[in-house]
């Protein structure tokens, strides 16, 4: 089977079990993501750098939508699939959404923040593009937060994050 057809879905996930879902999609071949910052830790007097989930209750992942039911039953207590407030369907995340979101929260520096997206409201107007720097090519909102203007990339409805301060000539309204 082709990838044509794939979307990408996301689901919350329960009891920190990040880890464990993973490897469930990567035994049924399905691709995954979810923002991780790399540590150093001393295992044994030995020094071994792990991974750690930033967004410890969410996973994205890529797949056909036929395989979602199989998926929920395989998983029943472990997660809960992100759908929409009014219709109850499966929410489906964009690729664009998705590429932007990927490319802002795998920067090596791990330069930003999880933001309530919930919290988060938006004007049209300010939508923009970074056309220099690391997140160059991301697009998002201007939001003021903690007294710093800062892009915000969201996942209607699932998940935002910010940016540290852009400076203004780094973007342009789209």
């Amino acid at each position: 089977m082709t990838d044509a057809g794939k979307a990408w879905f996301a689901m919350k996930v329960f009891q920190n079990k990040v880890f464990e879902i993973e490897s469930y999609m990567q035994a049924k071949d399905i691709e995954t993501y979810f923002p991780v910052r790399y540590e150093e830790k001393t295992v044994g007097g030995e020094k071994k750098t792990v991974r750690k989930p930033v967004i410890t209750s969410l996973i994205f992942f890529r797949t056909f939508s036929e395989n979602l039911t199989e998926i929920e039953q395989d998983l029943n207590s472990k997660v809960a699939l992100y759908r929409y407030r009014k219709s109850r369907q499966v929410a489906v995340i964009p690729d664009r959404e998705m590429e932007i979101f990927k490319m802002v929260t795998s920067v090596g520096n791990n330069n930003w923040d999880y933001v309530d997206a919930a919290a988060m409201s938006f004007r049209p107007e300010d939508r923009v593009r970074v056309i220099d720097g690391e997140f160059k090519g991301a697009e998002g909102y201007i939001k003021r937060i903690k007294g710093n203007r800062r892009l915000v990339v969201a996942i209607e409805g699932v998940v935002a994050v910010a940016t540290a301060y852009i400076p203004s000539c780094y973007l342009e309204r789209v």
